[in-house]
């Protein structure tokens, strides 16, 4: 099933699958054209002589003009295509050109350019001249003619979308929103049947304690997809506890440990290889199963845009405010917990990330590089504030406080005017009066919550 998956992601991302179902498609609508005429031809011309009443000499003629035409669109796009991957990977980051190449509209238009010029090239070869065998296809031709129409039509729609998908906006939204469809995938409302009260997630020590058997990983690379149901069969069929010593997206090096099991016998070839195939390994990430690389395209473009070789600070905002989109989204749900149960038995333990995980991988990087630039720390302290309203679970909340408390530092080190680290403060009060409506949150050494969450930068 993995294997599959990949193969279906990859050729998702790929410029020939889908222009290559559009040109078998076209060369099938010409060879049934074709027939249809040899089986009708005088009907077609009796009916309507003005539309598919064409000479021989005229037929060609307008069929090798598109088709050559058609010819010198297709290279024409693929030199927007790639001028367009150059500026997005020197603009913003490479980590975005798959998305580029994942664009169905960009996979569809290719796809009418090269059907349309296959199109022509049958419909011209089954025209004759001659007195005698002079055979003219009217209604191929004449599809043909409309399908050409199409493509200008498709020409200047696709124009228009490469002007608008080099947009920082557009790109930012568009890895945001395949982000938040992975939240909803991976993090679900209703997370589904938990393991019984009266079950207890075994202590690290008990866990320490038993025999641990490593499976190693048969490649390098990123792990892409796991699948959780193979794991959670392997360990019922062998009556035992698979533990993942990597997760999604986590990079993993040929002949180190993959997973573990509670065993004290050897491993045979067949469970090895059984285990091994749970897991899709590649030279990239990707988002379907990994919401963390969704949050790390953005960052990356925020670190790009805050370079001072570039300096948009305006890009960076749009960056913090669509990852408080993607975070907003996921403070309010239940994480479920790593240990996952089968009839009421521990059988596998999952690694994953939580909510702070993803509020680091988030905000630390952008945090590091707004040294003394008021608008991304302000942006960043509304992002906050908004998250503290949707979520009450302390360790979240406990993790959040944290954040401000580091803007905080960074604004009074780093923000010269005394007017923005005023109008800081002022952020950072609201925000922590929400934050504190817990007492237990901020309460640290015996400290009151004033000298133990946040430092004074009014001075």
């Amino acid at each position: 099933m993995n294997k599959l998956r990949q193969l279906w992601s990859n050729l998702r991302s790929s410029f020939w699958f889908v222009p290559s179902l559009i040109v078998v498609f076209s060369i099938a609508l010409a060879v049934a054209l074709v027939e249809a005429d040899s089986a009708g031809s005088d009907l077609w011309l009796a009916r309507w002589p003005r539309l598919f009443g064409a000479g021989v000499e005229g037929a060609r003629g307008m069929m090798s003009t598109i088709a050559g035409s058609m010819m010198t669109v297709v290279g024409v796009t693929f030199s927007m295509i790639l001028v367009v991957l150059a500026l997005a990977s020197s603009q913003y980051s490479s980590r975005i050109l798959r998305n580029f190449m994942r664009s169905r509209v960009t996979q569809v238009v290719l796809g009418i350019f090269a059907g349309i010029f296959t199109y022509s090239l049958i419909v011209l070869r089954t025209i004759r001249g001659g007195d005698e065998g002079a055979f003219v296809p009217s209604l191929a031709v004449f599809f043909g003619f409309v399908l050409a129409l199409g493509g200008v039509g498709a020409l200047m729609f696709f124009i228009h979308y490469i002007a608008s998908s080099i947009q920082a906006s557009n790109i930012i939204a568009s890895v945001a929103s395949e982000t938040v469809q992975a939240i909803e995938r991976l993090f679900p409302e209703n997370p589904g049947q938990e393991p019984a009260d009266s079950i207890d997630d075994p202590s690290p020590d008990l866990l320490a304690e038993r025999s641990w058997r490593t499976v190693l990983a048969g490649k390098s690379g990123y792990i892409q997809i796991v699948d959780n149901d193979a794991l959670m069969r392997v360990a019922q069929d062998m009556d035992t506890i698979v533990r993942m010593e990597r997760g999604i997206g986590e990079f993993v090096v040929r002949d180190t440990a993959l997973v573990s099991l509670a065993l004290r016998d050897p491993l045979d070839q067949e469970t090895v290889a059984a285990l091994q195939a749970t897991f899709t390994i590649s030279r990239h990430r990707t988002v379907e199963q990994d919401a963390a690389f969704g949050i790390r395209q953005i960052v990356d473009v925020a670190l790009k845009a805050l370079s001072p070789g570039i300096n948009d600070t305006t890009t960076a905002v749009m960056c913090v405010d669509y990852l408080t989109v993607i975070l907003a989204r996921l403070a309010p749900r239940r994480i479920t917990s790593l240990y996952r149960y089968g009839e009421e038995r521990l059988r596998v333990i999952a690694r994953g990330p939580g909510f702070e995980s993803l509020l680091t991988e988030s905000f630390d990087q952008i945090r590091g590089n707004a040294s003394g630039n008021f608008v991304i720390m302000s942006r960043m302290i509304d992002a906050i504030l908004t998250l503290a309203g949707l979520t009450t679970t302390p360790q979240r909340r406990r993790a959040l406080l944290d954040q401000v408390q580091w803007i905080a530092e960074l604004a009074g080190r780093t923000l010269e005017a005394k007017h923005d680290r005023t109008r800081i403060n002022t952020q950072i009060t609201r925000v922590r009066e929400m934050l504190e409506s817990e007492p237990a949150l901020c309460a640290k050494e015996g400290k009151p919550h004033s000298q133990a969450c946040l430092p004074n930068m009014t001075a």
